[in-house]
């Protein structure tokens, strides 16, 4: 177990009953309220799966208040994946939406950060605070300097996402030596930076991609449509020698 709350417990999955937990969690927020799909979707047993499950740690945040028998008390996951892992695997799963190159041939300790999600009568501070505490002690464990991922937009409209889109390649981009990019030749023309309505693009971004750019983090140069998922994706870095020992843990409260 990594981190206790008084209501939510966080720990690693250890059997194939807490992945399969997990992936029933993942089908409910992906597929089921956001109207995603794909091969790895199974409506019969209501699972989203996919090739890279088998190889990944998955952080479980469980509800001890609200014990749900089909899901195993899972509220929230993040699939993790270090470098170990993704030899295993072949490669980091969004490294087939971005060329990582820029993160992997600086001699850096990484964590991909996938699949994250909570279900829908647990989102808000608390229960993303506890799920971050247990990340916290993972990160420290196994001393990684840079988390990453793909991080997404609902839907796939690209004018209706213009100015969030254009907004975080304002000010978020990343650093050149760290700048991964789009593997996606897309035509998402960016507003000049006098022409972002900024209160529309904040209300337009996600509340969890807000909360890691409060942490610091920016973005990779460019977008990836994915339409299986109905999402437009960004990868979003977050160095961890630019944080404060226990930033993950003292993080505001997650805007809504």
């Amino acid at each position: 177990m990594l981190q206790n709350a008084p209501q939510f417990q966080v720990s690693l999955a250890r059997s194939d009953q807490d992945i399969r937990a997990a992936q029933r969690l993942r089908y409910e927020v992906f597929v089921a309220e956001l109207g995603g799909d794909g091969k790895g979707v199974d409506h019969t047993q209501r699972l989203e799966t996919d090739a890279f499950d088998a190889y990944a740690d998955h952080l479980l945040l469980r509800d001890l208040r609200r014990p749900d028998r089909e899901r195993d008390g899972v509220v929230g996951v993040y699939r993790l994946m270090r470098d170990q892992h993704a030899a295993k695997a072949g490669r980091f799963y969004s490294s087939f939406e971005f060329d990582l190159s820029p993160l992997q041939n600086k001699n850096l300790t990484l964590l991909e950060l996938g699949r994250s999600c909570i279900h829908p009568n647990n989102r808000g501070g608390a229960a993303l605070m506890a799920l971050w505490q247990g990340l916290s002690d993972y990160v420290a464990q196994h001393e990684i300097d840079v988390l990453f991922g793909t991080a997404s937009f609902h839907g796939t409209n690209q004018t209706a996402l213009r100015n969030a889109i254009s907004n975080l390649h304002a000010d978020y981009l990343a650093p050149e030596h760290l700048r991964v990019t789009s593997r996606m030749s897309c035509d998402h023309t960016m507003l000049p930076k006098n022409q972002i309505d900024r209160k529309a693009a904040m209300r337009d971004t996600p509340a969890l991609i807000k909360s890691y750019l409060k942490l610091g983090g920016t973005i990779g140069q460019g977008v990836f449509v994915d339409h299986a998922f109905n999402t437009t994706d960004v990868c979003l870095i977050l160095e961890i020698a630019k944080l404060s020992p226990r930033a993950l843990t003292r993080a505001n409260r997650p805007q809504p």
